[in-house]
Parts: structure tokens; C-alpha cells; sequence
């Protein structure tokens, strides 16, 4: 089974998982959020992803993203899933950002990993736009 795992700083990977939910619906059991709280040690953050992972199933494949590439909470997920044997079979990807994480929710259980890869960061570079107002034009070509 392949499970999306969410990791951040504070508590940004639960607002993304419950936004996920709004979306995805029943499909949210293989979707975990876990973060690195203000005040905490990454040790404690260890630990609680320890008890995560025991709880998976055994040839669980991962997901990961994560919000900060290189950031304490990703770094600390990606240690523990090495001691775990785990590292293998995950895919890891930092700077998620919702419509990422909504692609890697609807499509991990359909698509390689690469082809996994592929598509969550087609979906992430896409979705970053800028707002622009366009005018509309005043000409009515119907008035001729």
C-alpha cells in the first residue's frame, strides 16, 4: 500500500491534510501529517514518526513531501525512514504546495514511482501563477 505522508513545520501539514479531505473525501486513510511543533526537539518529532511508520503496513511505500527541502522536520523524516529500511521506497519531494499534494493523493496508487514523480512536479511548477485582472473591452461587435 502507498501512503502519502505530509511533514512541516507547526502545524501546516494538518490544515494541507484536512484541505486534502474537501477534495479527496474517503480516500484519506492513506494519508498521514506530521510536524515539528514550536518548542519541540527533533528527537521527539523522531519518535513520534517512529510510532507513524510501525503503524503502516509492512511493504508500505511512501510519499513524502515535505514543506522546506533540506529543513529540519524532512531531514529528520528522511534519517528515520533510513534506519527504518524505508528510504528505498519512498519518494521524497520538498516546497509542497496544495495542488501537489492533491495530485500525489489521487495519483500514488496509479503511476510508477517515476511517472509518480513526474507528474507531482509537472502539477507543482503549473500551479504557481500570478493573479492579473484583464479588461474587458468596451467594443460590443454586435452594435455594427
Amino acid at each position: 500500500m502507498k501512503y502519502l505522508i505530509l511533514v512541516s513545520h507547526g502545524k501546516f501539514s494538518e490544515g494541507l491534510k484536512d484541505a486534502l479531505g474537501m477534495f479527496v473525501g474517503d480516500n484519506m486513510d492513506s494519508v498521514r501529517a506530521i510536524g515539528l511543533q514550536p518548542g519541540e526537539d527533533t528527537q521527539i518529532l523522531a519518535a513520534r514518526f517512529k510510532k507513524l511508520v510501525s503503524e503502516l503496513t509492512v511493504d508500505a511505500e511512501l510519499v513524502v513531501l515535505g514543506d522546506i527541502m533540506g529543513g529540519s522536520p524532512l531531514t529528520t523524516i528522511t534519517n528515520v525512514l533510513n534506519q527504518e529500511g524505508k528510504l528505498g521506497k519512498s519518494i521524497i519531494l520538498g516546497g509542497v504546495n496544495f495542488p501537489m499534494a492533491l495530485n500525489a493523493a489521487i495519483l500514488k496508487d496509479s503511476l510508477s514511482q517515476q511517472d509518480l514523480v513526474t507528474a507531482i512536479m509537472k502539477e507543482a511548477v503549473s500551479s504557481v501563477k500570478q493573479f492579473s485582472l484583464i479588461e474587458k473591452s468596451n467594443e460590443n461587435d454586435d452594435d455594427i
